[in-house]
């Protein structure tokens, strides 16, 4: 399966998140905040029902950059 991973510094430490199952991950480095996402997933959807799993999925996600205007 494929999802959509979004990973951003916060200080000293990365953090991940799965856009389409809202499932969040950290690590030291953003290699391994995203190598943490993919086990948290695999562990999410071996734990979870078929019925929790079809609730949370949100099959689109979007990342774009956007222009904001100022004053």
């Amino acid at each position: 399966m494929k999802f959509t991973a979004l990973i951003r510094q916060e200080g000293e430490v990365f953090s991940s998140l799965c856009l389409e199952l809202d499932v969040a991950s950290t690590g030291a480095t953003a290699e391994e905040a995203k190598s943490n996402l993919i086990e948290a997933i695999e562990l999410y959807l071996e734990e979870a029902t078929e019925e929790e799993v079809t609730t949370r999925y949100q099959p689109y996600s979007l990342v774009a950059p956007l222009e904001v205007k100022v004053g």
